[in-house]
C-alpha cells in the first residue's frame, strides 16, 4: 500500500483530474458536434493525455528533489519512497507510451502529445530549465495546458470522428477563460514553494513581488476571467445556455472570493490550502459547468 500510494503522489493527482476532465469534456462535445461516438479513441486518447502527464511531472520531480525535499518533502523521490532509477523508469516508460499512443491515434494528436511532451521537458531539464524564469515558466505551462493540449485534443477528436476541423465559438471562449485560469496556477502555485525556491536560485513572481501582491493579483486575473464570460454569456455567446452560464459562473466568483476571507497570503499553510482547495476545484468546476451549458444549449428543451 505504501508503494501505491507513493505512485500516487508521484502522479500528482490534482493535475491528473484536470487532464482527465478535458480529455472527457472535449470528446462529449466534439462528439456532440460529430453525432458520432467511438469509445476507443476516447480511451486511447485519454492513455496518451495521463501518460504524458505523469511524463512531464515526473521529469519535473527528478530534475527537483534537493527543492522538493524543501517545499514538498512527502513526495516519493524527495522521500526516499521511490529510488531515482524507479522514478526515471516510470517516467521513461510513460515518455514512450504517450508518443506511441498518439501516434497510433493520428496527427492532431501526436503533434499535441508531442508539443505538450516537448515544453513539459524544456520546462524542467538543462539546459533550458525554463522554470529558472518567471515569464517563461508561467508561458510555458499556460500554452501546454491551457492551449495546446485543449485546442489539439479537440481537433484531434473532431478529426477522427469524421466531422470539420473547426473549433466552435463555444469552445474557442472556453480556452479564453481557461488561458486566464491556468496563467493563475502556473503563478500561485509557487507561493507555498518560496523557501525552496530561494534556496535553490528559482526565480519566481511572487519571489520578486511577494505573497500578497501575487495572490491579489491573481484574484484579479480570475475575476475579470469569470466577469468576461458572465458578460459573454448574457450578450448571447454562441452555443452557450445563457442562464447556467451566468449562473454557475457568478457561484465560482463569489467562491473566489469567499474563501480569500481568512486566509493569510503571506502564510504557506494558508496559501496552499487555497490554492488546492478553492482554485484547482475551480478548474474542476468549470469543466462540468462549462460542458453543462453548451449541452443544454444543443438541447434548449432538455433543461432550464
Amino acid at each position: 500500500m505504501s508503494m501505491v500510494r507513493a505512485l500516487v503522489e508521484f502522479t500528482r493527482p490534482h493535475t491528473i483530474i484536470g487532464t482527465s476532465l478535458a480529455v472527457n469534456v472535449f470528446y462529449l462535445l466534439a462528439a456532440a458536434a460529430a453525432g458520432r461516438h467511438d469509445v476507443g479513441l476516447l480511451l486511447s486518447t485519454w492513455a496518451a493525455g495521463l501518460c504524458v502527464n505523469v511524463y512531464v511531472v515526473g521529469i519535473n520531480q527528478i530534475t527537483d528533489v534537493d527543492i522538493d525535499r524543501i517545499n514538498k518533502p512527502y513526495l516519493p523521490l524527495a522521500s526516499g519512497a521511490f529510488s531515482m532509477r524507479t522514478g526515471m523508469a516510470i517516467t521513461a516508460a510513460t515518455g514512450v507510451s504517450c508518443l506511441a499512443i498518439a501516434a497510433a491515434v493520428g496527427p492532431w494528436l501526436l503533434a499535441t502529445i508531442g508539443t505538450v511532451f516537448a515544453i513539459g521537458t524544456a520546462y524542467s531539464v538543462p539546459p533550458l530549465r525554463l522554470k529558472r524564469f518567471p515569464f517563461a515558466a508561467a508561458a510555458s505551462i499556460t500554452i501546454a495546458r491551457a492551449v495546446v493540449f485543449h485546442l489539439g485534443v479537440y481537433l484531434s477528436y473532431a478529426s477522427a470522428l469524421g466531422g470539420e476541423a473547426v473549433i466552435p465559438t463555444s469552445v474557442v471562449a472556453f480556452v479564453c477563460f481557461m488561458l486566464l485560469f491556468v496563467i493563475v496556477i502556473s503563478v500561485m502555485k509557487d507561493v507555498p514553494d518560496m523557501e525552496g525556491d530561494r534556496r535553490n536560485q528559482i526565480s519566481t513572481f511572487v519571489l520578486s513581488l511577494g505573497a500578497t501582491k501575487v495572490m491579489g493579483g491573481c484574484r484579479a486575473l480570475l475575476t475579470t476571467a469569470y466577469v468576461s464570460m458572465i458578460v459573454a454569456a448574457a450578450a448571447g455567446l454562441a452555443g452557450v445556455h445563457a442562464p447556467t452560464a451566468v449562473a454557475t459562473h457568478t457561484v465560482a466568483l463569489a467562491t473566489v472570493w469567499s474563501m480569500s476571507v481568512g486566509c493569510d497570503d503571506e502564510n504557506v499553510a494558508h496559501a496552499y490550502w487555497y490554492y488546492i482547495h478553492c482554485v484547482w476545484k475551480l478548474f474542476y468546476f468549470e469543466f462540468v459547468t462549462f460542458t453543462a451549458a453548451v449541452m443544454l444549449a444543443s438541447h434548449p428543451h432538455s433543461g432550464m
